[in-house]
């Protein structure tokens, strides 16, 4: 069992106050509100969301936790997120369950048990890291039990991106799943800067370029965290049309200092 790492920072460290908190973020103006019921077709296969505090990011996320609600539940969620803190040299996943305040959240078996001979299991790879933990709040409001596959990528060259969606792919194949790329977009900058930069690599995200949202990143500098998640979520969606549904940046959620802000941007990629 993996316990919550930011519980208390990122957002709060009880369940009620925590419910209430990602309920604020669907009905916050820089969201789209609640679900409005659920889907049986399925069409969305992946999503791109950030995963700042929940009351900076949050609202951005909702917009997407939204369309995954009202398309309908998958049988599981892969959520792939970037390595802040240099625990493997390598990519990897987790075969512990994760606990928040809300509850605990379980990992597929089945796919896990495929994943487990394609790439390593490292659960305590994960302990401090929060671009996976904090989406787990958002799939337990949406879902009443969720089953996820929890993947930490701490290699985010393009050759790992593209062996990653191939693992993935295998692994996942005759499960109905949901990919999700955990990734904010550029840091500590000003707020004008943030959104021609942010714009650029959305650009890339809306055309399905992934290749694109590499060069676009190495080619300006941009300090998007998250850049191999996204690449590798889109390769999985090939074929998907993508729709950006929101950017926003830190000073929207906080009107504070708009000359150094972090950026957010949610899509999703639906078939």
């Amino acid at each position: 069992m993996r316990p919550p790492s930011v519980a208390g920072r990122f957002y709060p460290g009880s369940a009620d106050a925590l419910r209430e908190a990602v309920r604020e973020c669907f009905l916050s103006p820089l969201a789209s509100g609640l679900p409005e019921g659920t889907g049986h077709a399925r069409r969305l296969r992946g999503a791109m969301v950030p995963h700042a505090g929940i009351m900076i990011s949050g609202p951005n996320a909702a917009n997407a936790y939204r369309r995954i609600r009202e398309d309908g539940l998958p049988e599981a969620y892969v959520i792939i997120g970037p390595d802040h803190h240099g625990m493997s040299p390598v990519n990897t996943f987790s075969s512990d369950p994760y606990s928040t305040p809300m509850g605990v959240c379980r990992v597929h078996e089945g796919i896990a048990s495929r994943l487990a001979s394609m790439m390593p299991d490292v659960p305590q790879a994960q302990q401090y890291e929060h671009s996976i933990e904090v989406q787990i709040p958002f799939v337990q409001f949406i879902d009443r039990d969720p089953a996820v596959i929890p993947v930490m990528m701490s290699d985010q060259s393009p050759q790992a991106a593209v062996e990653l969606a191939r693992v993935l792919a295998e692994a996942c194949e005759g499960h109905d799943v949901l990919f999700i790329a955990s990734t904010d977009m550029s840091h500590y900058i000003p707020k004008a800067e943030a959104a021609r930069l942010d714009g650029m690599v959305l650009d890339r995200v809306a055309a399905m370029d992934w290749r694109g949202v590499y060069s676009t990143v190495a080619e300006n500098r941009i300090s998007m965290c998250g850049y191999g998640p996204t690449a590798a979520v889109m390769m999985l969606c090939g074929g998907c049309h993508a729709e950006v549904l929101r950017h926003t940046d830190s000073y929207d959620a906080l009107g504070m200092d708009p000359d150094s802000v972090v950026g957010y941007g949610t899509a999703v990629f639906e078939a």
